[in-house]
């Protein structure tokens, strides 16, 4: 954690707060740290999804279990709520509705600030300084914030019209592809095989799983058209098609390649290949990942 993060004046004052808190919240599931007043962290803990789509006392539930878990792991006594202050980076977010029920039902954090998991991405990638990042893992989007604080995302429209490049796209495709395999209007490959081993043999199992499938499911499907690349043309095709899904999110948020650049998500990592080089040669590591954003969140505003 950078040590040269300063509090506000709210937090910096108040004697009462004795931890920062930082939620990484999406659809896959929470992750969570826990440091002291001087950045120094203190405990982590990974627990059940926090994305506001799946309900917001689910939500709630799962950030207060996983913060639970951290103190426990942490070996620290488990403190009263109103000693936290809490900064989430949460998926759906963006949906103001949403945002503004979250805030209603705050179980008693002294200070509180919620956005989303792309601009705690954001601020975590790049120390919370100006730059871009996409972000690819169950979903995907994309985000800038230039000199003057301007914030622009572009993806993260939501599965399935959207979030292209995510796992969840590139599952969802797999799919498709294993389709057509099972109708006799593609030949077997490694990445049917692989899928319909993963989801059943028979048909009627597939279209079982199929039925059964949401955007979490489709995700599982991502890892075999990696395992798959190599030897399957339509599978190193889709992962191509992915790394340009990128690219156009980049191209849209920064056209003059002005800003830092990167490109996160483990899912956005083990796409980094796939990239066309003059947007892979842009990319620098993040700093940090959306949990450190989430601190830098609540930590410089009251």
């Amino acid at each position: 954690m950078n040590k040269k993060t300063n509090l506000s004046p709210t937090i910096a004052e108040d004697y009462t707060i004795k931890y920062l808190v930082g939620v990484d919240g999406g659809g896959s599931g929470t992750r969570i740290i826990v440091t002291d007043k001087k950045f120094n962290i203190l405990a982590s803990a990974q627990g059940d999804p926090s994305a506001l789509g799946q309900g917001i006392e689910k939500s709630w539930r799962s950030i207060v279990d996983t913060l639970a878990s951290a103190f426990h792991y942490g070996n620290i006594p488990v403190p009263m709520l109103s000693e936290c202050a809490i900064g989430l980076g949460l998926s759906g977010a963006n949906n103001v509705i949403w945002k503004n029920e979250f805030y209603m039902r705050n179980p008693g954090f002294k200070n509180i600030l919620v956005d989303t998991d792309g601009f705690t991405t954001l601020l975590g990638a790049h120390g919370g300084n100006p730059g871009v990042i996409v972000a690819v893992g169950t979903g995907s989007v994309g985000m800038v914030m230039n000199k003057d604080g301007i914030r622009k995302d572009v993806s993260g429209w939501g599965f399935p019209s959207g979030d292209e490049a995510s796992g969840a796209w590139l599952g969802l495709k797999a799919a498709a592809i294993t389709q057509k395999t099972l109708d006799g209007r593609r030949s077997p490959s490694t990445l049917s095989e692989l899928v319909l081993k993963f989801c059943g043999k028979e048909p009627a199992h597939f279209l079982t799983w199929l039925g059964n499938a949401g955007q979490n499911s489709f995700a599982k499907l991502a890892p075999l058209v990696f395992q798959s690349a190599a030897s399957d043309p339509d599978a190193k095709n889709l992962l191509i098609k992915a790394g340009m899904e990128v690219d156009l999110m980049v191209k849209a948020l920064d056209p003059n390649a002005e800003l830092p650049l990167s490109i996160c998500g483990r899912l956005g990592e083990a796409l980094i290949p796939f990239l066309p080089e003059a947007t892979k040669s842009r990319n620098l590591p993040a700093q940090g990942d959306s949990t450190i954003g989430a601190l830098l969140l609540v930590s410089k505003n009251p």
